[in-house]
């Protein structure tokens, strides 16, 4: 199965993240955990920087249920690494991120993947609807999975 990498137009929101010596593995380049990394990072940094998420103090959290990263060109550092973020399904409790790395100014995705966060309670870990003002935020990364050709 061949798949078309994503553009960064495929993006509601892009954030820059600079790769570190130690994210090299002895083949060169940056190891595969590292991309799981990034993705964590892309989405976390979002929360945080709107006020969504306050790790040590939010009631609800998202925890991790599953992820997902196909490799397309390999990342090393020093290279400079856009993620690209997007929500393409938000339930009553559960939000499926897609993310793409894009390697210094290509315009091509290096690795596409998922993400998708349960919200629980921080206390109890029982699952609980998305807080409504993340909700509401969460919906603007909602794009179509393929950018529109007409306006």
């Amino acid at each position: 199965m061949t798949e078309t990498a994503a553009t960064r137009a495929h993006y509601a929101h892009l954030t820059v993240i600079d790769t570190r010596w130690m994210d090299n593995d002895a083949y060169g380049h940056v190891n595969n955990v590292v991309y799981y990394s990034f993705f964590d990072t892309a989405v976390n940094r979002w929360l945080i920087e709107r006020g969504l998420l306050d790790i040590a103090g939010s009631e609800a959290i998202g925890l991790v249920v599953e992820t997902q990263c196909r490799y397309r060109s390999p990342i090393a550092f020093p290279d400079r690494v856009t993620a690209g973020v997007r929500v393409v399904h938000l339930g009553r409790s559960s939000v499926r991120y897609e993310l793409a790395l894009f390697r210094n100014d290509d315009d091509t995705a290096a690795a596409m993947g998922h993400f998708v966060h349960v919200y629980v309670s921080r206390a109890s870990r029982a699952s609980v609807s998305i807080p409504e003002t993340v909700r509401q935020a969460l919906e603007s990364l909602r794009m179509p999975s393929e950018p529109s050709s007409t306006s």
